[in-house]
């Protein structure tokens, strides 16, 4: 057994520092049984396979509206140089091939969906030529034709998940689009997909074969083992623990600019915020000096803001997780992400240094039991379904942390994977980080239906004021961080105010001038 846990926790090596705590504590029998370690084996017969907890929850979602395209992922890099587009479109099919989510559809057989798995799926890669066009219209069509395409809903049970088109810009300048449903795939995928794409687009340009060796199993293989796995004493534990963690959970009462509509609409935007490379490292400072990791100081000061805005002390907001803890899923495309509802008490006044504290006995509290899947912890919970709203928790944070491969294509100069916005969203609101090297970096994506641009931006601006106060000083207590919020929003305002009369003024002095002028 031994000798196993080793082979195990070598494979394990790409986890976070997190990750490997909770596998360690695993291993000496402090959090889970072993058994949640054992390999993932090939189905034996190729029958339908059931959906996995993931894919369910988004298969419900479907059925709700069929014409919803809120769970496209959509992206495209863009390519200057010599682009074999055989080879392009070759490297395409062969990682459909490769991977079965790829190939994917989802029917109801007997009262029950499941995975239509095509034993072989051909992906055309139509070309647009936009070579013609003015360089005053070229970005304007770019945008036209990407919003475009991003947007176009899926059939889960006909069509191919995986969209791509190619723009053709000029001679040596190429553009190409990629939409999947997020059914067939997630974050950790599109790293994936990324490395597998330029691996193979070598081979083929110089006429090798593929040079990537065979998956070991499948998505299906995974979803019929976690159904298998997640039986018994192990879903009760998790059960049991999420039942108390979660009992009488409150819904965060966010003050909007509009109403609640009867249902969602999906309608989203997005605002950007950039933190200095100085503030970005003392952040990452501060991290290391309390224990806790980046997502943790970030997540409290995220969730200190919220309290402030809802006056409530017990502040509950949504987090994703790969979910992908088994050796065997790790080179896999697949939608495997969980949800996780993190819960914070803000009662007694503490510290933002204790908020600390708090916050990563929450947040290792719930990585310890993350394998209960969210639609599994919804059910468990008996939460009614609203169509205005996601079941517990209407905010989310999200800390990304896998970074994308290098693009080195064969006489091309190429794009990091820009995301396409599709303008949707299935939150109130979505913080997203990224720690780059120029610094930490965020998208807060919201609901327009409930905020305005400038409610969203004073958020941004606070969470960059709140995030430069505990730096310097982690023990100030929250009385007095919300006290210094207030303040700062009070001389916004005031700055605002000012600029208009201004503005006002300005605008009366000219009118006046050129009344003068006419009449003289």
């Amino acid at each position: 057994m031994d000798n196993k846990k080793d082979e195990i926790l070598k494979r394990r090596s790409k986890l976070s520092p997190i990750q490997r705590e909770i596998l360690e504590k695993r291993l000496r029998g402090q959090v889970d049984s072993f058994s949640q370690l054992e390999v993932i084996q090939r189905r034996s017969q190729r029958s339908p396979a059931p959906l996995s907890f993931a894919q369910q929850r988004l298969w419900f979602l479907y059925q709700l509206d069929i014409t919803s395209n809120a769970y496209n992922v959509s992206g495209f890099l863009r390519f200057t140089g010599s682009l074999n587009v055989t080879a392009l479109e070759h490297s395409l099919n062969e990682i459909v091939q490769r991977h079965e989510s790829l190939r994917t559809n989802f029917k109801i057989i007997e009262g029950e969906p499941v995975q239509i798995i095509a034993p072989f799926l051909s992906i055309v890669l139509p070309i647009v030529d936009l070579q013609k066009l003015p360089k005053n219209q070229l970005e304007q069509e770019i945008q036209r034709l990407t919003t475009k395409e991003a947007q176009l809903f899926f059939n889960l049970a006909q069509e191919p998940l995986l969209r791509p088109i190619l723009l053709h810009l000029s001679k040596t300048e190429y553009l190409m689009q990629l939409t999947i449903h997020h059914i067939a795939i997630d974050g950790w995928s599109i790293s994936v997909f990324v490395r597998e794409l330029t691996a193979l687009y070598k081979a083929f340009c110089v006429g090798l074969p593929s040079p990537l060796p065979e998956l070991p199993i499948q998505y299906a293989d995974f979803a019929l083992w976690q159904r298998q796995w997640l039986q018994g004493e192990r879903l009760e534990s998790q059960i049991t623990y999420w039942k108390k963690r979660l009992d009488s959970l409150p819904c965060l009462q966010l003050p909007t600019d509009r109403p609640r509509q009867a249902i969602q609409t999906f309608q989203g935007a997005k605002q950007h915020l950039v933190l200095s490379k100085a503030l970005s490292e003392d952040i990452k400072a501060l991290s290391q000096q309390e224990g806790v990791t980046l997502f943790m100081t970030l997540l409290a000061t995220f969730q200190t803001l919220l309290h402030w805005y809802t006056s409530q002390d017990d502040i509950v907001v949504g987090t994703d997780v790969a979910n992908r803890n088994q050796a065997e899923i790790e080179g896999l495309i697949g939608f495997f992400v969980n949800q996780l509802v993190l819960r914070t008490n803000f009662s007694g006044n503490p510290s933002f240094r204790e908020l600390l504290g708090r916050v990563r006995e929450v947040t290792l509290g719930a990585y310890r039991h993350q394998d209960l899947p969210f639609e599994k912890v919804v059910d468990t919970l008996k939460v009614e379904r609203n169509l205005n709203r996601m079941p517990l928790f209407q905010v989310k944070f999200v800390l990304q942390n896998v970074a994308l491969p290098v693009l080195e294509f064969t006489n091309l100069t190429t794009s990091t994977l820009n995301q396409v916005n599709t303008e949707k969203t299935t939150l109130d609101l979505l913080l997203t980080m990224v720690d780059t090297e120029q610094g930490i970096k965020g998208d807060l994506e919201y609901d327009i239906d409930l905020f305005d641009v400038s409610s969203i931006i004073k958020i941004l601006k606070n969470i960059e004021t709140l995030l430069s106060t505990v730096v310097k000083q982690p023990e100030t207590r929250l009385n007095e961080l919300v006290d210094n919020l207030a303040k700062v929003e009070k001389q916004q305002r005031l700055y605002i105010k000012n600029k208009q009369k201004e503005e006002y003024s300005n605008l009366l002095k000219s009118i006046q001038r050129k009344a003068i002028m006419t009449i003289s």
